[in-house]
């Protein structure tokens, strides 16, 4: 990934973008070509040196059954939106802007590993699923479904895990524009509805930039 320094994401950033990930594209490439699959996906900070990223696809997906030549990549995906140049402080002084797109964004390498193991799967299912399910009303169990169905469903499944070897992750939020165009940016995703991108904006913008 290009990644030039005033956009390189510090490794609090990349724990954040991990701890809230939901779901992202697996990408392997084996003996019949590239295949990607996109999955829920739970980060384990505690499996091996670096972590893992813990997930299951069908079992009649075969990327699990065709093996990865070299390592894996999990593209994760954080905050994105357009940036309009009239966000810019500068259009009103010079007009010297053009759009861009603003964007948090991570690829993580490693060995990916199958465990076509119902034991295995049952619990990453309940991991997952509690995980989506807190902070609902009225949240949904692994335990509501019948165990017969529920042992049905466990057996067209397979789980993967990538073991993290590495991470390259990049946070495109403005930090390279004058202070004035930062505050511009996020007041306009502000505006446009996407909270979520200006607060990133906000917490990325450089201290002497202030």
């Amino acid at each position: 990934m290009y990644i030039p320094e005033h956009f390189a994401a510090d490794p609090q950033a990349v724990g954040e973008l991990l701890a809230n990930l939901g779901a992202a594209d697996l990408i392997t490439v084996t003996d019949d070509g590239m295949l990607a699959t996109f999955l829920p996906l739970l980060h384990d900070p505690a499996v091996g040196d670096h972590g893992a990223l813990l997930g299951h696809v069908a079992r009649n997906n075969d990327q699990w059954r065709r093996p990865a030549r070299g390592e894996a990549l999990v593209i994760a995906h954080g905050v994105d939106g357009y940036v309009s140049p009239s966000y810019y402080a500068s259009k009103a002084e010079h007009g010297r802007v053009v759009p861009t797109w603003n964007y948090v964004t991570a690829h993580v390498y490693g060995s990916l590993i199958v465990h076509d193991d119902v034991a295995w799967v049952a619990d990453l299912v309940r991991r997952l699923t509690d995980r989506h399910e807190a902070g609902r009303e009225h949240p949904w169990s692994v335990d509501d479904a019948p165990a017969a169905y529920l042992q049905g469903q466990l057996r067209a499944i397979v789980g993967v895990e990538l073991r993290i070897s590495r991470i390259e992750a990049k946070a495109k939020l403005s930090q390279n524009r004058p202070g004035a165009d930062i505050s511009g940016v996020a007041a306009g995703f502000e505006r446009d509805g996407q909270a979520e991108v200006a607060a990133a904006v906000r917490a990325a913008r450089p201290a002497e930039k202030a």
